[in-house]
């Protein structure tokens, strides 16, 4: 295994848990969890994510990508139930609600709401939204036009996931090997028909079959072996805030409060995760997150008035010209399960389910 975000790391403990000896390589694992130098240096994907599941509120209701997304949201409990430990504890956190911001958007919401009752959607008016609130209370923004509250989407903190991985991939006797992987060398008889893997130390390791998972540096190994699966840089900001308010002015926060795509997250006590802006290139700009603050027009004074604790950046891949994921098996041995783009955590289960069907099959699996 090649790449120890969300993804990877997941597909990792996954594998081990079918039974297979793995070996998962990435320069970070030796690295604290920590969003360190936030400000200087763009995060990968998972450290710089917010975790936000939007499996169930999805608008589409068929194709490739609402069956992953269902596939995990599936999934997510049983992840959280075997991966959550006393020293590494995991949970699912929900609600999350979307505010719709027009008229036309409002309707979808409830049209939505009326398809998927059994998965725990409900829309509800703009009355509903003001009736939710009372004055003691940190106000939703509020563009008029009511919501869609989803009961089992939400958010999974991306450090305690890789905190909780990090522990059961040492309880699975996988091997963490703290390098990166600069050359990939088809089997041969010289290297006893195994994929030889040149590392960054100098050394080399052998493996009979290699899944990359490594976003953006995905493209760079791939092409002296004849595969062109570029990716583009987008680049999301998020705030760290801090909210002047007592306890009680949160009891009606979601997990995930959503307007305008912006997510809005309540963390501890009088914090709140603002984000992501969209941005191309790998460069933030200077002016996005107080755009982002706006909410276009719609933030309330509190939101204005917060004070910055941090911000960060990261950079997500997505891929060009093919929808994402990426997942194909490549050839005999060589597996691609990359550049998923805003949902990385969202589709860790989804995309390790698909590659243990790949090892255990001698035929191609179609992503699903």
């Amino acid at each position: 295994m090649i790449g120890a975000g969300a993804v990877g790391a997941g597909t990792a403990w996954h594998l081990a848990r079918q039974g297979h000896d793995v070996t998962l390589i990435d320069p970070s694992l030796d690295a604290p969890l920590q969003r360190s130098n936030s400000h200087d240096q763009a995060l990968n994907g998972t450290a710089a994510s917010l975790g936000v599941l939007m499996g169930n509120v999805f608008r589409r209701s068929s194709g490739r990508a609402w069956r992953l997304r269902q596939r995990s949201m599936e999934l997510w409990p049983q992840w959280v139930e075997r991966l959550n430990h006393p020293e590494s504890p995991l949970r699912l956190d929900t609600p999350l609600i979307q505010l719709a911001s027009s008229p036309l958007e409002s309707e979808r919401m409830q049209s939505l709401a009326k398809q998927r009752p059994e998965l725990g959607l409900e829309s509800f008016s703009s009355e509903s939204t003001e009736a939710l609130q009372t004055s003691d209370q940190i106000p939703w923004p509020n563009p008029g036009h009511g919501g869609l509250r989803s009961q089992n989407d939400g958010r999974i903190d991306p450090f305690a996931l890789q905190r909780a991985l990090r522990r059961s991939l040492k309880a699975e006797k996988v091997a963490l090997l703290p390098a990166r992987v600069t050359t990939l060398h088809r089997p041969n008889p010289g290297n006893g028909n195994r994929w030889r893997l040149d590392l960054n130390t100098g050394h080399n390791t052998y493996c009979e079959v290699v899944v990359i998972c490594t976003a953006l540096a995905s493209a760079q190994l791939l092409q002296p072996l004849g595969h062109a699966f570029p990716m583009e840089a987008v680049l999301g900001q998020v705030l760290d805030l801090e909210v002047s308010a007592t306890t009680k002015a949160w009891d009606h926060w979601p997990a995930v409060l959503v307007c305008n795509g912006i997510n809005l997250i309540r963390h501890g006590d009088n914090r709140l995760w603002l984000g992501a802006t969209l941005e191309q290139g790998e460069e933030p700009s200077a002016n996005e997150p107080s755009i982002m603050r706006r909410l276009d027009g719609l933030a309330p004074n509190w939101l204005q008035q917060a004070g910055v604790v941090d911000q960060w950046h990261g950079l997500r891949a997505r891929p060009s010209g093919r929808p994402a994921p990426l997942l194909e098996v490549l050839e005999p041995g060589l597996i691609l399960a990359s550049g998923h783009y805003r949902n990385g955590v969202l589709l860790a289960p989804a995309t390790a389910d698909w590659v243990g069907q790949q090892m255990m099959s001698t035929t191609k699996i179609p992503a699903s």
